[in-house]
């Protein structure tokens, strides 16, 4: 019988996905990620695997506790005060990260998905489901009038996935409240049906 492990599994993981998140995958090394977890090289290895298998358990931590939360507490609010909601949380979470981190998520489609097939689709895989989350509450909406019928329900969800990107990328070079509030009120201005 093997010794039991003598750290939290889960708090090592999340100062892995904090290693990730900051550096990137290609600047972290698994020294880099032995000193932030506190732990040896070894005990990375026989936790965790290699290194990109950990960026991948590292990158869904990420997911479940930012995306995947966010999602599941917004889902039921009324459809533009969940849509209201979700970039008002993003963009108040961005505007607090003095490091400028940005998304993981992101970094990791820029970074990781053109050459990893797997970690490709997993990226895909969570965009599909904000797409969704933004469908289903633009569907919602123009069932009960609060959204216009001027588009189709998918478009203006493809909108909104653009518009949650974009803010991403730029709360890292151009972090101002203006900039970023003025393209999530355009996008929700869009949503409104004509007076």
């Amino acid at each position: 019988m093997g010794r039991p492990r003598e750290f939290d599994e889960g708090l090592a993981l999340d100062r892995a996905m904090q290693c990730f998140w900051q550096h990137g995958y290609e600047a972290t090394s698994v020294r880099d990620l032995a000193e932030n977890m506190q732990l040896t090289s070894a005990s990375v290895y026989n936790t965790f695997g290699d290194k990109s298998t950990l960026y991948r358990r590292a990158l869904e931590h990420y997911i479940d506790i930012s995306i995947s939360d966010r999602i599941s507490r917004l889902q039921s609010r009324e459809p533009l005060e969940a849509i209201e909601g979700f970039f008002a949380e993003m963009i108040a979470r961005s505007l607090k990260d003095p490091e400028r981190k940005g998304c993981m998520l992101v970094n990791a489609a820029m970074e990781m998905a053109p050459r990893d097939p797997d970690l490709g689709d997993l990226v895909a895989g969570i965009l599909k489901q904000l797409e969704t989350f933004f469908r289903r509450c633009v569907q919602r909406g123009q069932q009960d009038g609060s959204i216009t019928l001027a588009q189709p329900a998918v478009d203006l969800a493809r909108m909104l996935l653009g518009v949650q990107m974009g803010v991403r990328v730029l709360a890292r070079s151009r972090p101002e409240p203006a900039l970023l509030h003025g393209m999530v009120r355009a996008a929700i201005g869009a949503l409104k049906p004509a007076p």
